[in-house]
Protein backbone atom coordinates (compact mmCIF):
# COMPACT_ATOMS: atom_id res chain seq x y z
CA UNK A 1 0.00 0.00 0.00
CA UNK A 2 0.97 3.46 -1.12
CA UNK A 3 2.57 5.47 2.24
CA UNK A 4 0.70 8.33 3.46
CA UNK A 5 2.70 11.87 3.05
CA UNK A 6 3.88 12.48 6.77
CA UNK A 7 1.45 16.22 6.97
CA UNK A 8 -1.02 14.35 5.65
CA UNK A 9 -1.07 11.95 8.30
CA UNK A 10 -1.27 14.51 11.20
CA UNK A 11 -4.74 15.79 9.38
CA UNK A 12 -6.09 12.37 8.91
CA UNK A 13 -5.21 11.37 12.17
CA UNK A 14 -6.79 14.26 14.36
CA UNK A 15 -9.61 13.65 12.27
CA UNK A 16 -10.31 9.64 13.19
CA UNK A 17 -7.99 9.02 15.95
CA UNK A 18 -9.54 7.50 19.06
CA UNK A 19 -8.11 9.06 22.59
CA UNK A 20 -6.17 7.01 24.58
CA UNK A 21 -8.08 7.15 28.21
CA UNK A 22 -5.75 9.28 29.52
CA UNK A 23 -6.84 11.94 27.50
CA UNK A 24 -9.10 14.77 29.40
CA UNK A 25 -11.52 16.86 27.59
CA UNK A 26 -13.24 20.26 28.23
CA UNK A 27 -15.97 21.95 26.22
CA UNK A 28 -17.21 25.31 26.17
CA UNK A 29 -20.88 26.23 24.89
CA UNK A 30 -21.28 29.67 22.87
CA UNK A 31 -17.20 30.44 22.75
CA UNK A 32 -16.50 33.38 21.59
CA UNK A 33 -13.32 33.96 19.22
CA UNK A 34 -10.84 33.82 22.04
CA UNK A 35 -12.54 30.84 24.17
CA UNK A 36 -11.75 27.48 23.18
CA UNK A 37 -14.67 25.11 21.99
CA UNK A 38 -12.89 22.20 22.94
CA UNK A 39 -9.39 21.40 25.22
CA UNK A 40 -7.67 17.77 25.43
CA UNK A 41 -5.05 17.44 27.21
CA UNK A 42 -1.85 14.48 27.77
CA UNK A 43 -3.22 13.38 23.92
CA UNK A 44 -1.12 9.85 23.00
CA UNK A 45 -3.32 7.78 20.57
CA UNK A 46 -2.62 4.63 18.25
CA UNK A 47 -3.98 4.71 14.82
CA UNK A 48 -4.55 1.73 13.11
CA UNK A 49 -4.86 1.04 8.95
CA UNK A 50 -5.80 -1.33 7.01
CA UNK A 51 -5.65 -3.43 10.40
CA UNK A 52 -2.28 -2.54 11.59
CA UNK A 53 -1.65 -0.41 14.25
CA UNK A 54 0.64 2.49 11.83
CA UNK A 55 0.41 5.64 13.56
CA UNK A 56 0.90 7.59 16.75
CA UNK A 57 0.62 10.62 17.77
CA UNK A 58 1.39 12.51 20.94
CA UNK A 59 0.86 16.00 22.12
CA UNK A 60 0.40 17.74 25.78
CA UNK A 61 -2.23 19.71 24.74
CA UNK A 62 -4.81 20.34 22.34
CA UNK A 63 -7.12 23.14 21.77
CA UNK A 64 -9.86 23.51 18.90
CA UNK A 65 -11.09 27.67 18.33
CA UNK A 66 -13.66 26.10 15.64
CA UNK A 67 -16.08 29.87 16.90
CA UNK A 68 -13.25 31.98 15.28
CA UNK A 69 -13.53 34.04 12.73
CA UNK A 70 -10.42 31.84 11.23
CA UNK A 71 -11.05 28.77 12.37
CA UNK A 72 -8.27 26.92 13.90
CA UNK A 73 -6.70 23.92 16.50
CA UNK A 74 -4.17 24.73 18.06
CA UNK A 75 -1.34 22.58 20.14
CA UNK A 76 0.94 25.33 22.07
CA UNK A 77 3.31 22.81 23.67
CA UNK A 78 4.39 21.08 20.72
CA UNK A 79 3.82 17.92 18.79
CA UNK A 80 4.93 14.32 17.82
CA UNK A 81 3.48 12.20 14.76
CA UNK A 82 5.74 7.88 14.35
CA UNK A 83 4.91 6.17 11.65
CA UNK A 84 5.07 2.14 12.12
CA UNK A 85 5.77 -0.59 9.47
CA UNK A 86 3.38 -3.38 9.44
CA UNK A 87 5.97 -5.11 12.19
CA UNK A 88 5.58 -2.24 14.74
CA UNK A 89 8.98 -1.00 14.17
CA UNK A 90 9.53 3.33 13.43
CA UNK A 91 9.84 4.38 10.25
CA UNK A 92 9.15 8.75 9.97
CA UNK A 93 8.29 10.98 12.42
CA UNK A 94 7.70 15.02 12.43
CA UNK A 95 8.43 17.17 15.62
CA UNK A 96 8.01 20.76 16.33
CA UNK A 97 7.26 23.32 19.52
CA UNK A 98 3.70 24.65 18.50
CA UNK A 99 1.20 24.09 15.12
CA UNK A 100 -2.18 25.23 13.79
CA UNK A 101 -4.42 24.01 11.58
CA UNK A 102 -6.59 26.58 9.54
CA UNK A 103 -9.69 24.20 9.92
CA UNK A 104 -11.79 26.03 6.77
CA UNK A 105 -8.54 26.69 5.16
CA UNK A 106 -6.93 23.14 5.04
CA UNK A 107 -3.30 25.03 6.29
CA UNK A 108 -0.99 23.90 8.63
CA UNK A 109 1.65 25.86 10.34
CA UNK A 110 4.32 23.94 12.19
CA UNK A 111 6.47 26.70 13.94
CA UNK A 112 9.60 26.22 16.56
CA UNK A 113 12.31 24.00 16.00
CA UNK A 114 9.89 21.79 12.85
CA UNK A 115 12.24 17.85 12.72
CA UNK A 116 10.65 16.38 9.28
CA UNK A 117 12.28 12.56 8.89
CA UNK A 118 11.08 10.90 5.37
CA UNK A 119 10.96 7.51 4.59
CA UNK A 120 13.99 7.87 2.83
CA UNK A 121 15.48 8.79 5.94
CA UNK A 122 16.32 12.13 4.52
CA UNK A 123 15.89 15.09 7.66
CA UNK A 124 14.32 18.59 7.35
CA UNK A 125 15.30 20.97 9.89
CA UNK A 126 13.43 24.11 9.80
CA UNK A 127 11.83 27.23 12.48
CA UNK A 128 8.59 27.18 10.38
CA UNK A 129 6.70 25.01 7.62
CA UNK A 130 3.35 25.41 6.16
CA UNK A 131 1.76 22.55 4.14
CA UNK A 132 -1.49 23.45 2.17
CA UNK A 133 -3.91 20.33 1.86
CA UNK A 134 -5.67 22.72 -1.20
CA UNK A 135 -2.29 22.51 -3.41
CA UNK A 136 -1.01 19.62 -1.92
CA UNK A 137 2.59 21.31 -1.40
CA UNK A 138 4.66 21.90 1.32
CA UNK A 139 6.80 24.81 1.77
CA UNK A 140 9.01 27.08 3.63
CA UNK A 141 10.21 30.68 3.22
CA UNK A 142 13.01 30.21 6.60
CA UNK A 143 15.78 28.77 6.71
CA UNK A 144 16.09 24.81 5.70
CA UNK A 145 18.76 22.43 6.50
CA UNK A 146 18.06 19.08 5.45
CA UNK A 147 20.28 15.80 5.86
CA UNK A 148 20.83 13.13 2.97
CA UNK A 149 23.03 10.55 3.48
CA UNK A 150 25.00 11.90 0.76
CA UNK A 151 25.20 15.12 1.33
CA UNK A 152 23.85 18.06 3.47
CA UNK A 153 21.63 20.88 2.22
CA UNK A 154 21.25 24.40 3.47
CA UNK A 155 19.32 27.45 2.24
CA UNK A 156 16.18 29.49 2.21
CA UNK A 157 13.04 28.88 0.60
CA UNK A 158 11.68 25.51 0.35
CA UNK A 159 9.01 23.72 -1.27
CA UNK A 160 8.04 20.26 -2.05
CA UNK A 161 5.37 17.47 -2.50
CA UNK A 162 3.60 16.15 -0.02
CA UNK A 163 5.57 13.30 0.34
CA UNK A 164 8.37 15.55 0.69
CA UNK A 165 10.36 13.22 -1.57
CA UNK A 166 10.62 15.76 -4.52
CA UNK A 167 11.96 19.00 -3.13
CA UNK A 168 13.65 22.59 -4.17
CA UNK A 169 15.74 25.08 -2.53
CA UNK A 170 14.86 28.49 -3.91
CA UNK A 171 18.04 29.62 -2.65
CA UNK A 172 21.11 27.39 -1.43
CA UNK A 173 23.59 28.96 0.42
CA UNK A 174 25.94 25.60 1.17
CA UNK A 175 26.53 22.04 0.07
CA UNK A 176 28.21 19.85 2.16
CA UNK A 177 29.35 16.24 0.86
CA UNK A 178 29.02 13.60 3.74
CA UNK A 179 31.92 10.53 3.28
CA UNK A 180 32.41 7.52 4.62
CA UNK A 181 35.95 6.86 6.24
CA UNK A 182 37.19 3.32 6.98
CA UNK A 183 35.99 3.53 10.34
CA UNK A 184 32.19 3.68 9.53
CA UNK A 185 32.44 7.90 10.77
CA UNK A 186 31.01 10.60 8.84
CA UNK A 187 33.08 13.85 7.50
CA UNK A 188 31.51 17.04 5.78
CA UNK A 189 33.16 19.31 4.13
CA UNK A 190 31.05 22.90 3.20
CA UNK A 191 30.97 23.84 -0.13
CA UNK A 192 29.35 27.37 -0.38
CA UNK A 193 27.28 28.65 -3.37
CA UNK A 194 26.02 31.64 -4.86
CA UNK A 195 22.96 32.55 -3.33
CA UNK A 196 21.12 33.00 -6.70
CA UNK A 197 22.56 29.46 -7.71
CA UNK A 198 20.06 26.49 -8.10
CA UNK A 199 20.71 23.76 -6.06
CA UNK A 200 22.93 20.84 -7.92
CA UNK A 201 21.02 17.95 -9.61
CA UNK A 202 19.84 15.77 -6.55
CA UNK A 203 19.57 18.86 -4.26
CA UNK A 204 15.90 19.58 -6.19
CA UNK A 205 15.01 16.21 -7.87
CA UNK A 206 12.96 13.45 -6.92
CA UNK A 207 13.48 10.70 -3.98
CA UNK A 208 12.79 7.52 -4.88
CA UNK A 209 11.72 4.99 -2.09
CA UNK A 210 13.10 1.71 -1.73
CA UNK A 211 11.84 -1.44 -3.54
CA UNK A 212 9.26 -3.16 -1.09
CA UNK A 213 10.97 -6.54 -0.38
Amino acid sequence: MRRLPLILLIATILHTAQACSEEKHEYVANAGERTPTMRTTDVNTFVSDSGYTRYKIVTPMWVMYEDAEDPYWHFPDGLHLLQFDKEMNPEASIDCDSARFFSARGLWQLDGHVVAVNTMRDSFLTNQLFWNRTSRKVYSDSFVHIVRTDHILEGYGFESDEQMNAYNLKHPTGIIPVERNRFGTTAATTTQTDSNAKAPAGAAGRRRAPAAQ
